[in-house]
């Protein structure tokens, strides 16, 4: 068994793309669940809208990338509002079916035929990050190698943009949670009658958070486009989103760098047992008697066992505050 050849593999991952898109997820999902409370199970679909706001705008309606980007990050605003404005006087759980409607709908519509002039339907948008790509420093062809892993220079290039972006967003969400702001938005997640009562409106404050943690899940789906150089709607499953759930659970509710050391994490312990059991299976005379599809489904069983004690003996999380996290906590 190559150990080193797996360790290296698995930070790759640990400061990757990846790592990277699930982060920027989970920190729109720590203001929605973490601050404010919100149950929000489609943050996937505010990433798709990102995404597909940058490819629909500059290759279907050939205008300038710096332009899709707005129209991606206002979609998914504008999601925000027409799910937050039915729900949002109700009771949580509807948050919660909304929103995992709303993002599987988006995905069925973006990949039907009857949108294939707009959205290209299954086969998906190319070509439009050219304009991102040609800013890099590196160059795209060549490896560069740190402590012994390889990376792209377009890899490289977009870590450097994303993980800029996660720790500007870090030091906003620092700022707002610090802020008289983030102070009535804790109230509301703790007691609602209560943050009323001194004349605060709730409502205002739970559709602020919503809005703004769509806008940075759409950030996410930004960055994916970029980096992947494509768009399909079958990527954006209904599973991502609780991908990034996951690596907010790992690294703690509404904590600023929670989210981002739990996709870090998340990434992390999966790659692990995936490049040692490729290893186990491999060749003429395999320790393990496993498919390629088996080794993908144990390895999430093994993280899932992983957050599951985790949650045992750490609910809050590895950075969260055991009383943060207690949403009704009076």
């Amino acid at each position: 068994m190559d150990v080193l050849g797996a360790l290296q593999v698995s930070l790759a991952q640990l400061i990757g793309p990846s790592a990277i898109f699930y982060a920027l997820l989970a920190i729109g999902l720590n203001l929605h669940f973490g601050y404010a409370g919100l149950l929000n199970f489609g943050q996937i679909g505010f990433a798709l809208l990102g995404g597909y706001g940058v490819g629909i705008m500059t290759i279907t309606y050939q205008q300038p990338l710096w332009l899709g980007i707005l129209v991606g990050l206002g979609a998914a605003g504008l999601l925000a509002l027409v799910l937050g404005i039915p729900t949002l006087r109700l009771r949580a759980d509807y948050l919660a079916v909304v929103t995992i409607a709303a993002s599987e709908i988006l995905r069925l519509v973006f990949r039907s035929t009857a949108t294939d002039s707009v959205t290209k339907s299954t086969n998906g948008i190319f070509g439009f990050a050219d304009p991102f790509t040609s800013l890099s420093p590196f160059d795209s062809g060549k490896q560069y190698s740190f402590l012994g892993v390889k990376f792209y220079g377009d890899d490289l290039w977009a870590m450097v943009v994303g993980w800029s972006l996660v720790l500007l967003l870090c030091g906003l969400v620092y700022l707002l949670t610090h802020s008289p702001w983030g102070r009535v938005l804790k109230a509301v997640r703790e007691d609602e009658d209560a943050a009323r009562s001194l004349g605060k409106n709730v409502f205002v404050y739970k559709m602020q958070a919503l809005v703004l943690g769509g806008v940075i899940g759409g950030m996410g789906g930004v960055f994916n486009a970029l980096q992947t150089k494509s768009i399909n709607p079958d990527f954006y499953s209904t599973a991502q989103t609780f991908f990034a759930f996951g690596a907010l659970i790992l690294g703690g509710a509404a904590t600023v760098f929670g989210p981002v050391l739990g996709a870090m994490l998340f990434w992390f312990l999966l790659s692990i047992p995936d490049a040692l059991l490729r290893q186990a299976i491999a060749g003429p005379d395999p320790l393990l008697n496993l498919t390629e599809q088996q080794v993908g489904a144990t390895r999430f069983v093994l993280l899932g066992i992983l957050i599951a004690v985790l949650m045992v003996f750490r609910p809050q999380g590895i950075l969260g505050n055991k009383r943060e996290v207690q949403i009704d906590a009076r």
